[in-house]
């Protein structure tokens, strides 16, 4: 099953949790998404400690097919976002399974 946690929920779990009113919760929440996004692009990798590394990789263009129609297409080369979690966020959600399967 999966399930989308969106911005508003997001603010309002700050709201809920710290106290801040819902503007500045908002403004928290984009300006910490807006601080990843820049490094992003200036630096070309994020690091976050405990929680993981995004970083940016190219990918050449590429004949790709669709599987139904069998039809052929070009993929334009573009830039793509990866995510690594590190050893201590993995090392949560194996441990607490249970416990995450219980929410």
């Amino acid at each position: 099953m999966r399930v989308n946690l969106t911005k508003k929920e997001i603010i309002n779990s700050v709201f809920m949790q710290i106290g801040f009113s819902k503007k500045m919760s908002e403004s928290i929440l984009e300006d910490i998404l807006s601080d990843i996004v820049k490094n992003l692009k200036k630096y070309k990798i994020v690091k976050i400690s405990n929680f993981g590394t995004f970083h940016i990789r190219f990918k050449k263009s590429r004949v790709g097919r669709n599987p139904q129609t069998k039809e052929e297409k070009i993929i334009k080369e573009r830039n793509v976002v990866l995510f690594k979690p590190s050893k201590d966020f993995k090392k949560f959600i194996n441990d607490n399974e249970k416990k995450l399967e219980s929410l």
